[in-house]
C-alpha cells in the first residue's frame, strides 16, 4: 500500500511539473528596469510572431524610439539598433505585416501590449513595431465623449471601470491590435515615459532593450506566483 501511495504521489508530482503554462511570456529588459508580458492566446498571429522575434533575438538592441507621456512608449524598429542621435525612426519593421486581430475583450488599458501600424485600410500590424500603453485615468464624461466622437460604439461597463481607475487609451480600441499585457514590472512604462526627448518624441538618451522568451519552467513559476 505504501509503495502504491508513493507511486501515485510521484505521478501527481511529475504531471504537475510537466503541465504546460497557460500562456507564453516575454521579458523586456532595459537600463531603466524590466517587465514581463503575458501574450494573449486570443491573438495567435501576433503572439506567435512576437515569440519568433524573441527566440531569434531580433529585437535585442532596438530602442524605444517614440515616447509620449500619458500615452505610450513605442519600439521595435530594426533601424533603431544603429541609429545616429536625432535620426528619424519608425518607418521599418521586421517581416511582413500581420493581419489585424481585434477582440472586444482585449483593450488599451495601462500596461497593454499592442501592435503599431501604418494607415493601411485593413489596419494590419507592423511585423515588429509595438507599443506599451501608459495612458491616463478618464472620467465618465470623457469616456462618453470618446464613445460618441471617436469609437462610435459603447465601451463595456467593466472596461470603463478599468479606464476610470487604472487608466489607458480607450480611443485606440478596435483600431490597433492588443495582444498582451504587462503582468510584472508595470513601473517600467512610467520610467520610460518621463525621459527627456527631442521634437520627434525620441528619447535624448537611447533606451535599448533585450527581449527574451520565458522558459516553460519560468512561466509555470510566474503563473503560480500571480495566483497568490
Amino acid at each position: 500500500m505504501t509503495r502504491v501511495f508513493t507511486a501515485v504521489l510521484s505521478l501527481l508530482f511529475l504531471s504537475s511539473f510537466a503541465a504546460k503554462p497557460k500562456n507564453q511570456y516575454v521579458k523586456i529588459k532595459t537600463d531603466l528596469g524590466e517587465c514581463i508580458i503575458k501574450l494573449y492566446n486570443e491573438t495567435p498571429l501576433h503572439r506567435d510572431n512576437f515569440i519568433k522575434l524573441a527566440r531569434k533575438h531580433k529585437l535585442d538592441g532596438t530602442i524605444f524610439h517614440r515616447v509620449i507621456k500619458d500615452f505610450m512608449i513605442q519600439g521595435g524598429d530594426p533601424d533603431s539598433k544603429m541609429a545616429k542621435a536625432g535620426a528619424a525612426l519608425g518607418e521599418t519593421s521586421i517581416g511582413p505585416d500581420i493581419p489585424a486581430e481585434f477582440r472586444d475583450s482585449l483593450f488599451h488599458k495601462k500596461g497593454a501590449l499592442a501592435a503599431a501600424r501604418d494607415n493601411k485600410p485593413e489596419k494590419s500590424s507592423s511585423g515588429s513595431q509595438f507599443y506599451l500603453v501608459q495612458g491616463k485615468v478618464f472620467t465618465d464624461e470623457q469616456l462618453d465623449a470618446i464613445e460618441t466622437n471617436r469609437l462610435k460604439t459603447k465601451i463595456p461597463t467593466w472596461q470603463r471601470e478599468v479606464y476610470k481607475t487604472l487608466g489607458g487609451v480607450p480611443h485606440l480600441d478596435r483600431n490597433y491590435t492588443v495582444y498582451g499585457e504587462i503582468v510584472k514590472g508595470l513601473d517600467l512604462v512610467d520610467s520610460v515615459a518621463i525621459v527627456a526627448k527631442d521634437e520627434r518624441d525620441r528619447p535624448l538618451v537611447d533606451i535599448h532593450m533585450t527581449v527574451t522568451l520565458l522558459k516553460k519552467r519560468e512561466a509555470r513559476r510566474l503563473e503560480k506566483e500571480l495566483k497568490k
